[in-house]
């Protein structure tokens, strides 16, 4: 389902559906939100306290359905990621989207969310949230995720990569976190990889874990059903004692050169600094050549 653009003077909310935050925490991002000429709605959850998470489960479930229920709310931030978010998703009513379709904007833990929404056949935004805007290595990030909400997806050009796969795919765009998106496997946020073009990031992760989930997904028979995919950041990551003797590309091509699809690495989505948007759900092309690597969105805005 196609969500209108946004307009300066509308409403939009920002929420914790997961680790907690304080309202400083956030103030530039609500500085940037505000500059773009929107009204910023803060949720109940926003300086709310559970342990980790912000405020309990109930709160975190009231506060996003409330804004997922008010028209008026063209759009919800979560605040930042962590974790917490398939502790209530499961108990969301999403049948007000269909009537008043919004952008759900966030990354990391929230990427069960985006792929729930897939699975119920809404598009959403793999970007940047609240508590990471306005820092001064950001801007890129902040202006990606702006072009996506307010105009049409801007294509994206990078620069050719040693190990990647070339080739050219045509396919809706899904993906998110990869530790996320093994959690969410067989329950109902679980979305079909058919013809699907994928991207995937992580961090602080281990590389054997890394190459455990892929094995799994793999063994799913997951992999094989793409059209193609895009490898984002794995930041910050940890060896064993025992050297496991892979890095990340080595570890995706080992399986997944053989399914004949476009391959690119070093894609700037994941947890850094350059996190560009990406609109899930929406069909793109990928193309990647020994020039370099292209995604344009090919279905407009309705």
């Amino acid at each position: 389902m196609t969500i209108p653009a946004l307009q300066k003077g509308d409403a939009v909310g920002i929420v914790c559906l997961a680790r907690k935050v304080s309202i400083e925490d956030i103030e530039d991002g609500i500085r940037v939100l505000e500059a773009w000429g929107l009204r910023v709605v803060l949720g109940q959850s926003i300086g709310a306290e559970d342990g980790y998470f912000g405020g309990p489960d109930a709160l975190r479930l009231a506060d996003f359905q409330q804004m997922l229920d008010n028209p008026q709310i063209k759009s919800i931030f979560s605040a930042r990621g962590g974790y917490g978010t398939t502790r209530i998703l499961d108990q969301i009513n999403f049948s007000a989207l269909r009537e008043n379709p919004k952008w759900v904007i966030g990354f990391s833990d929230v990427t069960a969310m985006l792929c729930h929404l897939h699975a119920l056949g809404f598009e959403s935004v793999h970007g940047t949230m609240p508590l990471l805007m306005g820092k001064p290595d950001t801007q890129e990030a902040d202006d990606t995720l702006h072009q996506m909400l307010f105009h049409q997806p801007r294509p994206y050009s990078l620069p050719a990569h040693p190990r990647n796969l070339l080739g050219q795919a045509t396919g809706q765009v899904i993906g998110g976190n990869l530790i996320l998106l093994n959690t969410i496997t067989g329950t109902a946020s679980d979305v079909d990889y058919t013809g699907k073009i994928l991207f995937l990031e992580d961090v602080g992760e281990y590389y054997y874990n890394v190459d455990r989930v892929l094995v799994h997904l793999k063994r799913l028979g997951k992999l094989e059903k793409l059209a193609g995919l895009v490898v984002g950041q794995f930041s910050d990551m940890n060896d064993t004692a025992v050297p496991f003797g892979r890095d990340v590309p080595q570890i995706i091509l080992d399986h997944c050169s053989g399914y004949g699809y476009p391959i690119c690495f070093d894609f700037p989505v994941g947890h850094v600094p350059r996190n560009l948007a990406l609109l899930i759900g929406r069909e793109a092309t990928l193309q990647v050549n020994q020039e370099g690597v292209s995604l344009a969105y090919t279905s407009p805005r309705l």
